[in-house]
């Protein structure tokens, strides 16, 4: 089926490809995923309309484009990616070599990735983790490789973009500062179904502890294994996303009588994520 809407796109992106812009219509650039259409539109601002391909709640390690999305990126300035996520990799390459004329730029660029070899029961397409952008480190050379994108394919207003930058990055120190007063004192270990904030671990030296092995469900064996680890590390926390199954975390918290709290990584609200993730961590959230 995917080698047959590959062939099929091919025509469609060779009929479409020539399609002017509608005239008073603002030029488009599309991102993979809504955090980064956040980033985009914050450096960006009303010179473009930025549209992101993956829905928030489906998940884009499995995410198929349909056809019209794929059309309608041939019509795109440029096409921003994330760098690593599943159906990137997948479709990216097919996708560029039928819009030649749509640069391409990989935003993870210039990031220290955690490649496959650094993490414990999970697996990701390339080897590398792909959740770069729940960082605030990463986001601040996300948020400038999306500059010298603006800058290279809208040369006219390059200071206004190298402004509104400078602004994204006090913006990003002030979110760090509010994120590190929620650790300080803290939960340091927390339970997530699926290893999205390692670079958030990274960054303020948290231990991330996944429920999914290898991409799949765990076995029994597995299960009963990470209750016991849990115990042991006194998590206090577990993390869930709607995007996935969420009945093994809910056994486990009732197992260590914990809350679940659910995040969203992929939302476009990406600073109030980030700073719920914090606050879920915090001391201050035992409080009564």
């Amino acid at each position: 089926m995917k080698i047959y809407l590959y062939f099929l796109l091919t025509l469609l992106l060779a009929a479409c490809g020539s399609k002017q812009q509608t005239e008073g219509e603002k030029p488009v650039i599309t991102v993979s995923i809504e955090p980064l259409r956040y980033f985009t539109e914050a450096i960006a601002g009303d010179r473009f309309r930025v549209i992101s391909l993956v829905p928030e709640g489906s998940s884009p390690e499995t995410y198929d484009p349909t056809p019209q999305q794929l059309v309608d990126l041939n019509q795109s300035c440029a096409f921003l990616r994330a760098g690593y996520i599943g159906y990137e990799l997948i479709w990216a390459d097919k996708l560029q070599e039928n819009a030649p004329n749509v640069p391409f730029f990989n935003l993870s660029e210039g990031i220290n990735l955690i490649h496959e070899s650094e993490k414990e029961g999970h697996k990701h397409a390339g080897g590398i983790e792909p959740h770069t952008w729940n960082s605030v480190r990463n986001a601040y050379t996300i948020a400038a490789n999306i500059c010298q994108a603006l800058c290279q394919i809208d040369p006219e207003h390059k200071e206004e973009y190298m402004t509104r930058f400078t602004q994204f990055g006090t913006a990003l120190k002030q979110t760090d500062e509010k994120i590190l007063t929620y650790l300080n004192g803290g939960e340091t270990i927390f339970l997530i179904y699926h290893p999205a904030l390692s670079y958030f671990a990274r960054d303020y030296g948290l231990t991330q502890i996944s429920i999914e092995k290898g991409g799949k469900e765990p076995s029994p064996a597995q299960l009963e294994a990470l209750i016991n680890q849990c115990h042991e590390q006194h998590v206090q926390v577990i993390f869930i996303q709607k995007e996935f199954d969420t009945r093994n975390a809910e056994m486990i918290a009732q197992e260590l009588n914990i809350p679940i709290v659910t995040v969203n990584p992929l939302s476009y609200r990406w600073e109030e994520e980030m700073l719920h993730i914090a606050r879920a961590l915090s001391k201050l959230s035992k409080q009564p």
